[in-house]
């Protein structure tokens, strides 16, 4: 059974900045010890869990997991003024800037889901979205997001495979990896659990979670929010080596003058995007399924489905701006899914 309807969210989740919580061993009636760690990176919770036998062994490997995430934090955070990432966007227009083989490979793949999803998703989003500030409520003005639209354009990006740098040839021009950031970093620490030995972990980010092996006998189980009820489940999905990517309107948001605001905005328009309420995409690597929850959102249901059926190993749930719910045919086909609808 893929899914199971629920009532009431199973954790709230506060995001609490500059926080670390402890590292613990939680009860539970499985073989061995589950241990789990959260602190915040990359501006939002970071939650590992790692089961086995060796609860020494548990600890560094979960250590060693969030050491890969901070790690990949200072590598492409654009808050981070001496981040690779900010140097590329500090000589915009000036010079290309030569960059490790990871950060070169990781734009590279976002310039393919570029590709992919006809500039829906876009790295260089960034170039418009700085005019935003959700905290403080500003929303810039139309001609403001139009003067910096021309410079959202992944096309505009020049790689260098020579010597792997990265040149945005003009001033105005900036990117930002927020929308596939946390899916590498997941898969990255997941890698990391892997190498020590962990067959069955849980790492979530955010919106994004991925998953190996089992949690105890039984699969590991995500719940999937209702965007219409700031406490509630669509479902709890049992899964097993799987990512699992959520992008919503109710993430982050403010209402001013009425008008309800979001961060997932349009490439095409640099406001937030109409066409959805939340996008859940699941696929083999969190890189993936963290793209294209975003795309997805961008893209609406019936574009949005096109693409997901293009894709092997790729499912995704669509919720539209009316609350109705759209699946792919790999879940729609499910028995199942009928509780979900």
């Amino acid at each position: 059974m893929l899914f199971r309807p629920v009532s009431a969210l199973i954790i709230k989740i506060s995001l609490l900045t500059f926080f670390v919580f402890p590292l613990y061993a939680e009860e539970w009636q499985g073989e061995g010890f589950l241990v789990t760690e959260e602190r915040v990176l990359m501006g939002t919770q970071v939650i590992v869990k790692a089961i086995g036998p060796d609860q020494s062994r548990l600890n560094l490997a979960v250590e060693a997991a969030f050491s890969e995430v901070h790690r990949l934090e200072k590598m492409m955070s654009h808050y981070i003024p001496e981040s690779e990432l900010s140097r590329i966007n500090q000589q915009a227009g000036k010079a290309a800037v030569v960059v490790s083989q990871e950060l070169y490979e990781l734009i590279k793949k976002s310039l393919y889901f570029s590709e992919l999803t006809d500039g829906a998703f876009d790295i260089s989003f960034a170039s418009v979205g700085k005019l935003w500030d959700f905290r403080n409520k500003i929303v810039p003005s139309a001609h403001s997001v139009n003067q910096q639209l021309p410079f959202v354009n992944y096309r505009k990006i020049q790689l260098n495979e020579e010597d792997q740098s990265v040149f945005l040839p003009f001033s105005e021009m900036e990117i930002g990896l927020g929308g596939i950031g946390k899916g590498y970093a997941m898969d990255r620490a997941m890698r990391v659990l892997k190498e020590h030995g962990i067959d069955n972990a849980m790492v979530m980010a955010g919106g994004d979670t991925l998953i190996r092996g089992k949690k105890g006998k039984m699969p590991w189980r995500v719940g999937l929010r209702d965007p219409n009820q700031k406490e509630g489940l669509l479902a709890v999905l049992p899964l097993s080596d799987q990512a699992i990517s959520t992008s919503g309107d109710y993430e982050r948001f403010f209402i001013k003058d009425g008008v309800r605001y979001h961060h997932i905005l349009d490439t095409k328009t640099g406001f937030p995007a109409p066409q959805s309420r939340s996008v859940s995409i699941l696929a083999p690597e969190a890189t993936t399924s963290d793209a294209l929850s975003t795309s997805v959102f961008v893209l609406g249901p019936e574009k949005g489905l096109l693409l997901i059926e293009k894709l092997e190993g790729v499912e995704g749930i669509i919720i539209d701006p009316e609350g109705q719910m759209h699946l792919s045919s790999g879940l729609a086909s499910l028995e199942a899914t009928s509780a979900l609808k």
